[in-house]
């Protein structure tokens, strides 16, 4: 089922009569809840994720290699959801209008209350505070109304709580910090509007779904890999930084590269390799890049004059090898940005809370793993592709491409904003300014630049 069916179910005419809030011609959608019932985001208090097969959490696991070059071993990836539920699904389009459409009419309601800056609050905790944050987790569902008047922070409300972080992308600590109070305080209005620009984001969309497909929500900074309706595996990622966002992307994981090379772009032979060269001439050696003419003959870097940027008329290309700009892995997904997902050497980035660091491409902890699920069912010489034939194929510093012998649907998506079937609705931060009133002047981005790297030839989509 492809989102253009669930169009036709709901209708052109919901999305084009919901606009942002605020925009001139704004209309109730067409399902309206109860007359009395109280606006909240959910019906009933949002429930904890029910228990499903474990989601495997994964954690940057460092290449081993003797060779010199090889870093330090990186601190462990940040914990991110074990939640079950996929970010994107054939009803997702529909499940976020309708959240937007309640969250309408829970900012014309009044809202909810803020927390003062600097609130700290944990379990134990006594006060005005304490009762104001139950209010405040009340009127989206994460507390039952039953519980919103008391001044103890109890275990119920630590619950609460963890709901709240757990829709938010945040870590389930039960305790209100930093980062929760940010999320806590941000207006009704306001995530009316990222779920409303969100189903916008959607709504031309046509990827179809299987039983196994791959997802990548930009703000989330994580890739999911769907399989049954559930997720099967979910990784820590590092997407585009805001000057070089991540586009949004429909297409098939056609094959895996092991050891690929990397080409550097012009870019970044200006801005970091020439600079690299001035101050340390061996440096190319000791980054295993080579130089070459139009030709494909090695250049010799000490014929060159690196007080120019003659070197932007040459092919920089990298080895294979743990010091790769890609890793010691490819994900190969044609489209037209030429984007991907690959391995790094830089796992410690893995461990930061913000992950928004690459020119476009996604990068992805413990990418071996996610070959693993991604190449199921594909034969290699010695039959079935396995973590072990991964990483003894890896280990033998041979270029190799492996075809997947049935292609897994990817969609990369930006959602500051969604819902799914439970009633539950989740929010991350809208990194990209992409959710701002449609009024609003937004800088244009900047070409993505990414790493090229050799490659086979694509099958046609």
């Amino acid at each position: 089922m492809t989102y253009r069916n669930a169009q036709r179910l709901l209708g052109w005419a919901l999305l084009s009569s919901f606009t942002l809030w605020g925009a001139p011609g704004t209309a109730a959608p067409a399902e309206p809840a109860a007359a009395g019932k109280p606006a909240q985001a959910v019906a009933e208090p949002v429930a904890a994720p029910p228990a499903a097969p474990a989601v495997r959490q994964k954690a940057a696991a460092s290449d081993q290699t003797k060779s010199e070059q090889t870093p330090p071993t990186p601190p462990p990836a940040v914990s991110i959801s074990q939640d079950s539920r996929p970010t994107l699904d054939a009803a997702t389009f529909i499940n976020t209008m309708r959240a937007a459409w309640t969250y309408k009419r829970l900012a014309e309601s009044g809202g909810w209350p803020s927390l003062p800056s600097g609130t700290v609050l944990k379990t134990g905790d006594k006060g005005p505070l304490v009762a104001l944050l139950r209010q405040r987790l009340a009127r989206e569902g994460d507390l039952s109304t039953n519980a919103a008047s008391s001044m103890l922070f109890d275990a119920e409300l630590a619950g609460a709580v963890k709901r709240f972080q757990a829709r938010h992308g945040l870590p389930e600590s039960g305790a209100v910090r930093a980062r929760t109070l940010e999320a806590i305080n941000v207006p009704a209005l306001t995530r009316h509007r990222q779920l409303t620009a969100s189903a916008q984001r959607l709504a031309g969309s046509t990827f179809a779904f299987g039983d196994r497909y791959v997802v990548v929500n930009i703000p989330s900074a994580a890739v999911e890999a769907v399989e049954r309706g559930e997720v099967a595996r979910r990784y820590v990622a590092i997407v585009g930084k805001v000057d070089r966002p991540s586009p949004v992307v429909e297409t098939r994981v056609t094959a895996v590269n092991l050891n690929p090379t990397w080409t550097v772009p012009v870019s970044l032979i200006k801005k970091d390799i020439i600079p690299h060269v001035r101050k340390d001439p061996a440096y190319l050696d000791k980054m295993k890049i080579r130089i070459l003419d139009a030709k494909g003959q090695e250049v010799d870097p000490k014929t060159l004059d690196w007080s120019t940027e003659k070197a932007v008329n040459y092919t920089l290309r990298q080895d294979p090898g743990a010091i790769n700009s890609l890793g010691q892995m490819r994900i190969d997904m044609p489209n037209k940005h030429a984007v991907y997902m690959h391995d790094t050497p830089k796992k410690q980035l893995f461990a930061q809370d913000a992950r928004f660091h690459s020119s476009g491409c996604v990068r992805v902890a413990d990418v071996r793993d996610f070959a693993e699920w991604l190449l199921r069912g594909t034969s290699g010489s010695s039959g079935q592709w396995t973590r072990d034939g991964i990483d003894a194929a890896i280990a033998g510093n041979a270029r190799q491409d492996i075809r997947l012998d049935k292609p897994v649907p990817v969609a990369w998506v930006y959602l500051t904003g969604y819902a799914t079937a439970d009633g539950a609705v989740h929010f991350r931060d809208d990194v990209y300014g992409l959710d701002a009133p449609k009024t609003d002047v937004m800088p244009e981005p900047q070409v993505v630049d990414v790493p090229a790297t050799a490659s086979i030839k694509p099958k046609r989509l």
